[in-house]
């Protein structure tokens, strides 16, 4: 039986407990003070995005007992998304130095490949590709840089949940398309989540998301998109699609700062959002450009690849031209010039 009454659930959830985790930021002083690194301009309390971590991690045994989950995956994104959040709490609370910050997600990112067998057969311009071993490296790869790349792009108001939903109700769409409607529960589970939690993080923002709430959801969707793929192959194309905005932004960024000679760990400002959101002086049109993006750009792409009109490699790369020209426009990665 498919459990639809839990999703209003999940939402009102998630709101009432990230209001109570402000009240504790306020009382305790866990707040972002603002720097020349910052993209806010007021004091602000963070760590909100538990309130999504405990709602979606309640809701997953929930999911698994009705058996709309089997326990193999069940297993993977409660124990990934738990093990990350976890250090991402422990960031937030204190400092936990780069190279062990990434050997945590290194290891989340194997248990997640573990659980779920890896990478499937991918599908390559009509080519079916089998990495078998190789395939365990590429996927491990891909988890820790989709979990620190949410952790880069979360720097303005809303714009990591608004993402997430998009991406999430984007996912459970293309599972409508394939006559898979038990596929469809996990993701809008997810978006669920998220939606409390944007009651209190749409801009302007009154509580951050925090490192716990953007590791977790980067390795949740990473985890989401390789449950996709062993559907059906193609759906890891979609996904990569959905994802697009924040890849691109994320990539480039950091491809040009390695080129620079930056340290890439460091904390900076430079991404093509960032650059944005100065120009416009608000965080708002920002947040609404890029859930425009994945709904009006890049869903109806990621629709064509899964309904199987145009191969996913070839819609991928037409669908990232734009975005990519909108990181050269933006000044992806550029240096700021300190005045």
């Amino acid at each position: 039986m498919i459990i639809w009454w839990f999703l209003p659930a999940l939402v009102l959830g998630s709101l009432v407990l990230t209001g109570g985790l402000r009240r504790y930021a306020l009382a305790r002083q866990l707040m972002d003070i603002p720097n020349a690194r910052s993209s806010h301009s007021v004091p602000t309390p963070r760590g909100g995005g538990v309130a999504i971590v405990v709602s979606f991690l309640i809701a997953v045994p929930t999911l698994c007992l009705a058996g709309v989950l089997d326990s193999a995956t069940a297993l993977a994104l409660f124990g990934a998304g738990a093990w990350v959040a976890l250090v991402g709490f422990l960031d937030d609370h204190g400092h936990i130095a780069a190279r062990w910050r990434l050997l945590a997600h290194f290891i989340g990112a194997g248990w997640v490949l573990w659980l779920v067998d890896g990478l499937p057969v991918l599908s390559v311009f009509g080519l079916s590709l089998d990495l078998g071993v190789l395939g365990y490296v590429l996927g491990s790869l891909y988890l820790v840089w989709l979990l620190n790349l949410y952790n880069f792009m979360d720097g303005i108001d809303g714009i990591a949940s608004v993402e997430a939903i998009c991406v999430c109700l984007g996912g459970a769409l293309l599972y409508y398309l394939l006559g898979q409607p038990q596929a469809m529960v996990v993701p809008l589970f997810l978006a669920a989540a998220v939606c409390g939690f944007l009651f209190w993080n749409f801009p302007p923002a009154r509580i951050f998301m925090g490192d716990a709430g953007s590791g977790f959801l980067g390795i949740t969707l990473g985890a989401l998109s390789l449950q996709a793929a062993w559907l059906d192959p193609k759906l890891l194309w979609a996904w990569l699609i959905l994802l697009g905005v924040f890849i691109v932004d994320a990539t480039w960024t950091l491809m040009r700062r390695l080129l620079r000679g930056d340290k890439v760990y460091e904390a900076h400002r430079s991404h093509a959002y960032q650059y944005a959101s100065r120009s416009c002086g608000r965080h708002l049109p920002v947040t609404l450009v890029v859930g425009a993006i994945n709904l009006f750009w890049l869903l109806p792409w990621a629709c064509g690849v899964a309904m199987g009109t145009i191969d996913g490699a070839l819609a991928l790369a037409v669908s990232y031209v734009p975005l990519v020209g909108l990181a050269i426009r933006f000044n992806a990665g550029k240096q700021e010039v300190k005045v």
